[in-house]
């Protein structure tokens, strides 16, 4: 049930992504999108610590600060890049997907995680579903992004992946709640200096923009990213990321409904190769005397 809620939370970033593109600039959106989780997870961590729950350590602090500039700045910034040059949110989502097959070739030598045949051939069978879509979309003559913006979300794919991995090798499990506030202020804090910068901080006073504040406050930050470090910590890096098969079809649907998006029939052919590399690279192994 929480796998798939978190399937649901993580598409629903893309959409509000796209949602919010057509209100503000993309450092708006995310500078607005990051301070009013900040400000309330920082107001209730002091609560937790308060029934004992342990404080972070400074080295903890630190490496949280890292994990969140590559878990949330890099990637959103990646993404929210190709959504805005034109690239369709079910092509960013299934991109982004590609991860899995990364993490499946890094999680064993640098944490120590036998990752077995089975796991393999689900995520090759992914990255062809991957292939097959990105690259029908991106030939298409109604495409209005530029070839190359279809290689942007792999950049976000790294950071993540970067991001897994090292919080995984700490030695210390930091409580999702503190974690999470931690890489909300990190990504705050980025995102604000960004927009000052750049004469973007002022919000707009539509309210299209703050329902697409709204939607990815409570559905893809919340949901999307608490659950994300929740499951890392409850199943392990590759099934988590294996779940990210079934993220770019959810989104798919959501784009085709919602704005429009061509649904073709060579897109469904690559979502379901995704939705059945999942399937592979997600089950339990079989347990073993």
């Amino acid at each position: 049930m929480l796998a798939a809620l978190f399937v649901l939370c993580w598409s629903s970033g893309f959409v509000g992504a796209k949602l919010g593109a057509a209100e503000a600039p993309v450092t708006t959106i995310l500078m607005w999108r990051f301070v009013p989780p900040a400000v309330l997870l920082l107001a209730a961590v002091p609560a937790r610590l308060g029934r004992g729950s342990p404080r972070p350590s400074r080295g903890d602090v630190a490496r949280h600060v890292l994990i969140g500039l590559l878990s949330q700045s890099g990637y959103l910034l990646t993404v929210y890049w190709a959504i805005g040059l034109g690239v369709s949110t079910g092509t960013t989502a299934l991109v982004d997907g590609v991860q899995p097959l990364v993490a499946g070739a890094l999680v064993g030598p640098l944490l120590g995680v036998a990752v077995v045949g089975r796991q393999w051939a689900g995520l090759v069978l992914g990255l062809a579903g991957v292939v097959i879509v990105s690259w029908t979309n991106a030939s298409s003559p109604a495409a209005h992004a530029p070839t190359w913006a279809y290689l942007i979300p792999f950049a976000g794919m790294l950071s993540l992946i970067a991001s897994t991995i090292l919080e995984r090798r700490a030695n210390v499990l930091t409580p999702p709640l503190q974690a999470l506030a931690i890489h909300c202020t990190t990504s705050a804090l980025v995102f604000t200096v960004l927009a000052v910068a750049t004469g973007t901080a002022t919000p707009p006073s539509s309210s299209g923009f703050w329902i697409a504040m709204a939607w990815l406050i409570l559905l893809a930050t919340f949901g999307g990213y608490g659950l994300y470090w929740f499951l890392v910590q409850r199943i392990g890096v590759t099934p988590v990321n294996s779940l990210m098969f079934f993220v770019a079809p959810v989104t798919s649907l959501w784009g085709a409904v919602m704005f429009g998006e061509p649904l073709t029939l060579v897109t469904l052919v690559g979502l379901t190769l995704a939705l059945v590399a999942a399937l592979i690279a997600g089950r339990a192994p079989t347990p073993t005397r």
